[in-house]
């Protein structure tokens, strides 16, 4: 398959069926022996549904026949090859959340997220690899290979959804769906060159509920429009996740009236080499340059990562008995001991600094209507690692390397990574986008202008790799 239809986003894809240029059979075929020839270096993939997606590949092609444009009125995704993170239930399809405990369990029905793209016409792919329940921010476990960065596989892909973000930046598939609890989604986009869209806390169902509420699903893909696209798919109320909203308020809020008040954080936390910082800012000035009103400002909130910590380890110590422990990744097991040993009022304490944090959050967005930052200050690291090597090495760091991330789970906020450039090492920068809970068209908008603003197009692993 070449470049110009394995990089393809639902728009192209869906021009190339209705001409009957390319039909949904074909091109899953295509996918299938891409996705064969590059596992063994990208370990993406935990299990790849052929069987499944060839009926429902050749199902979207007999209606594509029969409707012709027509077809997609009521199935906005149909023949598009989707693929889905190993946390998330898929009905008959191995579901083993990153652990040896459930190498063999299939589930018996879909999460209502999966349900939702089914009927939109999705082809389901398969489960791509995640770490032992989503655990880090790498995606390394025990079951198989570590999701590699395929733009240079030594490298980490990030995680936990790191073999989603892998599969969409290596042409397997067109979008693909990640969990993020602390920055999964974003992290791995922005190491592999992807759009990787969290919702508001609520606007997608998660099921099986967390408790913590700080877990979102959402999608990646290779353009905002896309992310968008997989959001309104999937978005709605299930009564299995009572923090699920319906219907949806805020969803396709109005753009405000030009200027929009953009606030600029160039330094979220450590501050990164210059040519990591160089795409994001020209990526801020070309918001600028449209009359936005943008601002830099020092960060407008307190560390929460000790309460993020806390809430983070007891969910973990919760669902994880001693039973499980034989079972459990060594540096995961750190975590979840730690949760074990805390007390109902360190529980509290932190949900009151998550109190604070929202608090100072909302006077922020009072004064600014979308926030920008860098989503990472850091490369990607060694593919089998599962942090930076030049961190703190406490066991409980785990996550701080990556401090833009984690804010936004505990206030619930909408939050976009996008790519906008490449480093001088050749490999992706990621800008995050983030806004109010509820103003996820917002953030979408703003992240679609600047995709539109770029002085280069974004590249992919094995094309031209233009440094912007």
């Amino acid at each position: 398959m070449d470049d110009s239809l394995r990089h393809l986003d639902t728009t192209g894809l869906r021009r190339l069926y209705e001409t009957g240029a390319l039909s949904p059979t074909a091109f899953l075929q295509d996918t299938l022996d891409l996705i064969e020839a590059q596992q063994p270096a990208l370990g993406a993939f935990v299990t790849v549904a052929t069987e499944q997606a060839m009926r429902a590949a050749a199902e979207a092609e007999a209606r594509i026949r029969a409707l012709g444009a027509a077809a997609w009125d009521e199935r906005p995704l149909l023949g598009v090859p989707v693929s889905i993170k190993d946390l998330t239930a898929t009905k008959g399809l191995r579901t083993t959340r990153g652990s040896l405990r459930l190498r063999d369990a299939t589930p018996d029905e879909d999460a209502p997220a999966v349900a939702r793209l089914r009927r939109a016409g999705a082809v389901i792919l398969g489960k791509t690899t995640t770490s032992e329940g989503g655990w880090s921010a790498a995606t390394v476990n025990r079951l198989g290979p570590a999701a590699a960065n395929p733009w240079d596989t030594s490298l980490s892909a990030g995680g936990s959804s790191g073999g989603a973000a892998a599969a969409v930046a290596a042409g397997l598939g067109v979008a693909a769906t990640g969990t993020d609890g602390a920055g999964s989604i974003r992290i791995p986009a922005a190491f592999c060159g992807v759009v990787g869209f969290k919702p508001t806390h609520g606007r997608i169902p998660y099921v099986p509920h967390c408790p913590d509420r700080l877990s979102h699903l959402g999608p990646l893909t290779r353009t905002v429009a896309d992310a968008g696209l997989l959001t309104d798919v999937m978005t709605g109320a299930d009564p299995r996740d009572p923090d699920s909203c319906s219907p949806w308020q805020g969803g396709r809020l109005p753009v405000p009236a030009r200027p929009l008040r953009i606030g600029w954080i160039e330094a979220p936390g450590r501050a990164a080499a210059d040519h990591l910082t160089a795409p994001q800012r020209t990526a801020v000035r070309t918001l600028a340059d449209q009359g936005h009103q943008v601002e830099q400002i020092p960060l407008p909130f307190d560390d929460p990562y000790p309460a993020l910590v806390t809430i983070l380890a007891a969910a973990e110590a919760a669902g994880s008995p001693p039973e499980h422990d034989a079972w459990a990744d060594p540096e995961r097991l750190r975590i979840v001991e730690h949760g074990r040993r805390l007390g109902a009022a360190d529980l509290v304490h932190a949900e009151a600094a998550r109190g604070v944090l929202r608090t100072q959050l909302a006077a922020c967005m009072r004064r600014f209507d979308v926030l920008a930052m860098p989503t990472l200050t850091v490369e990607p690291f060694p593919v089998d690692a599962w942090r930076p090597a030049d961190g703190d090495h406490d066991p409980l760091s785990w996550l701080a390397w990556a401090p833009a991330a984690h804010p936004f789970n505990l206030a619930g906020m909408p939050a976009v990574s996008l790519p906008v450039g490449l480093s001088a090492r050749g490999l992706p920068v990621g800008l995050q986008l983030t806004a109010a809970p509820g103003h996820d068209a917002l953030v979408l908008h703003v992240a679609r202008e600047i995709e539109r603003s770029l002085p280069a197009p974004p590249t992919y692993p094995g094309e031209d790799r233009r440094q912007t």
